[in-house]
C-alpha cells in the first residue's frame, strides 16, 4: 500500500499556506454562527477552529517528532481564541498554518513522525494537511458562497490521496461492503490536459478495493470538472448536481459516497 503524492514536500507545505489563506478569505465578512450544510454539526466558526487546532495538532507532532499520538489538551494554543472576535479568528488560524508550515520544512519529508497511516513521516502530514484544508475550504466555500476552485495538480492528487485512504486496511469493513462480480467506478475530468491523467479506475470486483489511473468502461461513471469530481468525492458536492454527468449504475456510485465518507 502507498501513500506516495505527486507534489514535492515543498510544494504541499506551500499550499497549506495558500490554502489556509483561501479557507481565511471565505470566512471574511461571513456570518460565523451559520451552520455549515456539510459538516451540520458545526457552526463556520467552530469549523474555522477545527482547521485551526488540526493545523496545531500536526505542528507539535512534526516539531517534536512524536512517536505516539499527542492529546489536544496538551498542544499549546489548540483552542484557539477566547470569544468570537472574527479578527482574532482569523489571526489565529494565519498563524497555526505558519506554525506547522515551519516546523514541515524544518523536519523535512523524510522526519520519522507518528501518523495514524501506515506512513510514519513528515511528507505524509505534509500532504495530508494540504490536502485537510482543501477539502474544509469546500466546506467554507458553501456556507459564506465564496468561489471553490483547486488548482488541478493539487486537485489531482487530493483525489488521489482520498482513493489510497480508501484502500487502508482500516476503511475494510466498509469498503468490503462495496466488492461484488462487476462493480466498478470511472472517474473522469473533463477539464485537464492529457499529462495530468486525471482519470481513475476504482475495481471493485475483487477482494479489496484498488485503483489505477486509466480510461476504462466501469458499472458506473462520473465525468465534469475535476474540482466538482473531487467535491462530489468527498462529498461536498451532488451526485446529481447539474456540474457533473452520471452514466450507468448511479445506485452503485452512492454506495460508495455513503460507505466512503470523510467528515
Amino acid at each position: 500500500m502507498t501513500l506516495q503524492g505527486s507534489l514535492t514536500h515543498e510544494r504541499y507545505c506551500a499550499e497549506v499556506l495558500a490554502e489556509t489563506e483561501r479557507f481565511r478569505s471565505a470566512l471574511r465578512g461571513a456570518d460565523l454562527a451559520a451552520t455549515v450544510p456539510t459538516c451540520p454539526d458545526w457552526s463556520l466558526a467552530a469549523l474555522a477552529r477545527h482547521v485551526g487546532a488540526a493545523h496545531r495538532w500536526v505542528g507539535t507532532l512534526v516539531a517534536t517528532r512524536a512517536t505516539e499520538n499527542v492529546d489536544e489538551a496538551d498542544i499549546p494554543g489548540a483552542a484557539g481564541p477566547a470569544g468570537d472576535d472574527p479578527a482574532a479568528l482569523d489571526a489565529w488560524l494565519a498563524e497555526g498554518a505558519e506554525g506547522t508550515v515551519r516546523a514541515l520544512r524544518e523536519a523535512g519529508p523524510d522526519a520519522a513522525v507518528w501518523s495514524w497511516a501506515p506512513v510514519h513521516t513528515a511528507a505524509f502530514w505534509a500532504r495530508r494537511m494540504a490536502h485537510e484544508t482543501v477539502i474544509h475550504r469546500a466546506d467554507a466555500a458553501l456556507t459564506s458562497g465564496a468561489a471553490f476552485d483547486v488548482p488541478p495538480e493539487v486537485a489531482a492528487d487530493c483525489l488521489e490521496e482520498w482513493l489510497q485512504l480508501c484502500a487502508l486496511p482500516m476503511a475494510a469493513e466498509g469498503g468490503a461492503r462495496l466488492l461484488g462480480p462487476g462493480r466498478s467506478i470511472h472517474l473522469h475530468a473533463t477539464d485537464t490536459p492529457p499529462e495530468l491523467n486525471a482519470e481513475w479506475f476504482i475495481d471493485l470486483t475483487g477482494r479489496t478495493i484498488t485503483h489505477r489511473r486509466a480510461h476504462e468502461k466501469a458499472a458506473v461513471a462520473l465525468r465534469g470538472p475535476l474540482t466538482d469530481l473531487l467535491a462530489v468525492f468527498y462529498r461536498r458536492l451532488p451526485a446529481d448536481s447539474d456540474r457533473v454527468e452520471v452514466l450507468g449504475e448511479r445506485a452503485l456510485l452512492d454506495e460508495w459516497l455513503a460507505e466512503m465518507s470523510f467528515g
